[in-house]
């Protein structure tokens, strides 16, 4: 799925538009045990409640694809007679209404999530008549395709203690009762996937609050497919093989070079409003450190150490690898951040034996907020 794909459910998600039937859903307490489920029509909650919970499930489909939102893939195999995707199927062709499986799904969630406290696991149906688009635009007039899918979301629950309350009303002091909240979706998943505006069966979209987080118990247990590695562990990776490939040649203006070119296709990527996510497979990744000027014999060994890492078929997002906000050079007892667009302002150099980082300066300089000369 794209950025529009999502952008264009995630706009389901309100009163008016979404034909969501009833929400199913189970509350785990803190030993994993389901302790009580529920299912409640969107109807008769009144306006505010509907809309609240609208806004909690909205999130599952937030964040920026290839971070918190990850697209998966299934076999062929799996798609035809593995059990986890015919649990999901049925979840959605029956509408949430057949028990046998809401059950077995509840169980096999709250048997592979482990979490501090208790958390709610929701469930909702919708069906969308996809409408015609024309010029970027939808039009009032349906396609004939109908998309119908499930959209899962796990929320913790966090307890509030008892407290003194003012309650404005009756001008009176009392306490408050402990309650129990309901936190954004921690994560959760969309299934089937909505590829060129229409159902994809070998294809689903997790979602995760944190992208250190995979959960990886969870997607082998829902999807039975390994979890993706998490966006923050392949910038940890990337970073690792290239300082590793580069041995000696790890200069400076080598890494800012390969940093430039990776933000460089990020903006293009971005001014061309390209509806595919941007990634990158071996090859480009090689490409762009000869483009830096990385001598042969350290592009082949990071092309070694890519198919270590990520797999020799692996396509990478460049958003994950690098920190598009900010240039950072550090040292056990300094931190210097740099605007991206400015790293030319720095330079190594050893004088007298001793490395120092030079930052050439064009304007005022302020230490701790005041201004101070250089002479």
């Amino acid at each position: 799925m794209n950025e529009r794909e999502v952008a264009e459910l995630r706009r389901r998600f309100r009163p008016e538009r979404n034909s969501f039937g009833k929400i199913r859903g189970c509350y785990v307490n803190e030993l994993g045990h389901i302790a009580s489920r529920f299912e409640q029509s969107l109807a008769m909650m009144s306006q505010d409640e509907a809309e609240l919970m609208l806004g909690v499930l909205r999130k599952t489909l937030s964040g920026t694809l290839g971070k918190n939102l990850i697209n998966l893939s299934f076999e062929t195999g799996q798609v035809a007679y593995g059990e986890e995707h015919k649990l999901l199927r049925t979840l959605r062709d029956s509408e949430l209404k057949d028990e046998d499986g809401v059950e077995a799904f509840f169980q096999k969630v709250s048997d592979s999530v482990q979490m501090e406290g208790g958390y709610l696991i929701l469930l909702v149906c919708d069906a969308y008549d996809v409408p015609r688009r024309g010029r970027g635009e939808e039009s009032a007039e349906d396609s004939g395709e109908v998309y119908r899918y499930i959209l899962c979301s796990i929320c913790p629950v966090a307890e509030t203690k008892p407290a003194l309350s003012y309650y404005m009303r009756e001008n009176e002091f009392h306490n408050r009762q402990m309650n129990q909240l309901v936190s954004a979706p921690a994560f959760g998943f969309l299934f089937p996937a909505f590829d060129d505006r229409a159902a994809n069966l070998y294809g689903a979209l997790c979602y995760t609050k944190d992208p250190a987080q995979s959960h990886e118990e969870f997607i082998r247990a829902v999807f039975h497919t390994p979890a993706p590695m998490p966006a923050a562990a392949q910038r940890e990776n990337f970073q690792a093989a290239l300082g590793e490939s580069l041995e000696n040649d790890s200069s400076y203006e080598v890494v800012q070079a390969v940093h430039g070119q990776l933000r460089e296709m990020i903006a293009v990527h971005k001014e061309n409003k390209e509806r595919e996510p941007l990634t990158l497979t071996k090859g480009q990744m090689a490409g762009v450190l000869r483009a830096c000027g990385v001598a042969p014999e350290h592009t082949r060994a990071f092309q070694d150490r890519f198919d270590e890492t990520f797999g020799p078929d692996a396509q990478v997002s460049p958003r994950n690898l690098i920190d598009t906000g900010k240039v950072e050079v550090r040292t056990p007892d300094v931190v210097v951040q740099v605007n991206p667009e400015r790293g030319d302002l720095v330079r190594t150099e050893i004088i007298q034996g001793c490395k120092y980082i030079l930052i050439r300066v064009d304007g005022e300089v302020e230490v701790n907020g005041v201004e101070v000369q250089i002479d």
